[in-house]
């Protein structure tokens, strides 16, 4: 699904002075706790491939938070093929504390100048902050509107991110010293949408939080004097931290670290969960564990969904493979239970660069080129396809006419781990707009399903093709369906902004309008 790009990831680190370090240290000690943040960010790259960048904290020098970032992934924004620059930049910002983020643009421009975290100085400490987030706020255009009517502001940018900013700042203001949790309680009050935030200061104060819908994941551990938190658990499995001491922070709940104290508290009401189904489905680290429930195995799960549906007769002569690399545990469950081999007729070349941040013909020259199939291995077999998901179709067109012109295919049966996509994301996905996506103009109300994909199939050039339901997911999942954002799959969001704008997505597509909801006039209100 190379076709729909990332969204983000957060990471936080911080080592409380103690007389015992943590045996996860680094050598350098507590004090550059800081060295270990591009590991955590290459294992949530997954999540973002146009930037990255990270603020430490350190009380012995005079810039007391810096901040390092750049466009490119973390392996190039921190010079980590070049050991000598590599260490000159973690010597530069060795601190006891430190936030990190890698970034995929949902909305915005792909410079330098969006590139998070986002640092505001100020000269009073408790006013100069740093701060990353992940998700997007549906009444963006709103805060937005609101922010340039009062008194004589300006916004540089075109981002939800600053915004946010501004409006943190704007607690602060005068002599006004709420706390960190008093802040984020304020301004949640104003914010429609998905986020997780890692935020530090110049008092060496950290916060942590997450939505009160848990729309975005956060996980966090604790252990003797060192903590830390990431967008996913991987990063700290990782680290070093066991297993069971990694949680997820639950919606509407903040960790701060303030006077060296460490508090886990409840900032707004949750309602109700929300989680991003495409969490398990593709977006995840697959070895990650989100809000107590593996990817891995929901992956597994959904290919026993698909082998409990297939209807295709199966023949010595049948396969499954899968799109590398999300669909696989989908396509191993799949073909286990169908009893016929799941095979690799797909190589993937992982040195093609970023597909995602192509356009247009750019992007489609990029899947041609990111996928080998294997002759040997697929000429004259029927095979079953098996992809986790179809948003704007460039890459499955590309693969079914490789692998029945290059790989001599007999037959192409796409099979997708996932239901039709056939409405926006406005909570950090870039799909912002009916008119990309695949699936709209074929699944009409009414239109009898097996008519829809016999359409969908001839239209990508398969044999066949087939989804699956949308109550497969909860059941793979294992969460009932409540507790689940499926927005993009059923038109029902979570939050009365996603919902408006989602009334405009479908004004602007009935008119052939190819502007963005939330860049539309009506999103202001």
């Amino acid at each position: 699904m190379s076709d729909l790009r990332h969204e983000c990831g957060i990471a936080a680190i911080y080592h409380l002075p103690s007389a015992e370090p943590s045996p996860l240290c680094p050598s350098q000690g507590p004090e550059a706790i800081s060295r270990l943040m591009p590991r955590m960010l290459l294992d949530i790259q997954n999540r973002g491939q146009l930037s990255a960048g990270m603020t430490s904290y350190s009380p012995a020098r005079s810039q007391l938070i810096d901040t390092h970032r750049e466009l490119g992934s973390v392996a190039e924004v921190f010079r980590l093929s070049h050991r000598g620059k590599a260490e000159a930049l973690m010597q530069q910002y060795e601190g006891r504390a430190a936030i990190g983020h890698v970034r995929y643009a949902t909305c915005g421009e792909e410079d330098r100048s969006y590139a998070q975290p986002f640092e505001r100085h100020h000269l009073q400490k408790r006013k100069w902050f740093s701060f990353g987030f992940n998700g997007q706020l549906a009444n963006y255009a709103h805060l937005r509107q609101a922010l340039l009517a009062d008194d004589d502001h300006h916004l540089a940018r075109t981002t939800d991110t600053e915004i946010m900013m501004h409006e943190i700042s704007r607690e602060m203001s005068g002599d006004l010293r709420p706390s960190l949790v008093e802040i984020m309680r304020s301004v949640a009050s104003k914010f429609d949408g998905a986020y997780s935030i890692a935020l530090v200061n110049a008092l060496g104060e950290m916060l942590v939080a997450r939505d009160p819908l848990g729309i975005k994941p956060v996980s966090y551990a604790i252990e003797g004097p060192l903590f830390a938190a990431a967008s996913e658990s991987v990063a700290l499995l990782n680290l070093g931290f066991e297993q069971d001491s990694i949680r997820s922070l639950e919606p509407g709940e903040v960790i701060t670290i303030v006077d060296n104290q460490i508090q886990v508290e409840r900032f707004i009401d949750s309602p109700r969960r929300a989680h991003c189904f495409f969490e398990w489905i593709y977006f995840a680290n697959v070895a990650s564990d989100i809000d107590g429930r593996s990817v891995y195995l929901s992956r597994k799960s959904l290919g026993e969904e698909l082998a409990r549906l297939e209807t295709l007769k199966i023949d010595a002569d049948t396969i499954v493979v899968p799109v590398p690399d999300t669909s696989k545990g989908a396509a191993d469950a799949m073909a286990y239970q169908l009893g016929v081999p799941s095979v690799e007729g797909l190589i993937r070349n992982r040195y093609t660069g970023r597909t995602f941040i192509e356009g247009g013909a750019g992007r489609k020259d990029k899947a041609a080129a990111k996928y080998t199939p294997l002759r040997d291995v697929l000429e004259g077999k029927r095979i079953l396809l098996v992809e986790d998901s179809i948003v704007r179709s460039t890459t499955m067109r590309v693969l079914v006419d490789k692998i029945r012109e290059v790989g001599r295919a007999r037959e192409i049966h796409v099979r997708v781990a996932c239901p039709p996509i056939v409405a926006p994301c406005f909570y950090g996905i870039d799909m912002s707009t009916i008119s990309e996506l695949f699936a709209p103009e074929f699944v009409q109300e009414g239109v009898d399903m097996e008519k829809v994909y016999a359409a969908m199939a001839k239209d990508l050039g398969a044999d066949s093709l087939r989804y699956l339901p949308v109550e497969s997911i909860a059941r793979a999942i294992d969460r009932p369906q409540s507790d689940l954002c499926q927005a993009c799959i059923t038109g029902d969001y979570p939050t009365p902004a996603g919902q408006h704008l989602y009334d405009i997505a479908v004004v602007n597509d009935a008119s052939g309008t190819k502007v963005r909801a939330y860049e539309s006039e009506e999103a202001r209100v």
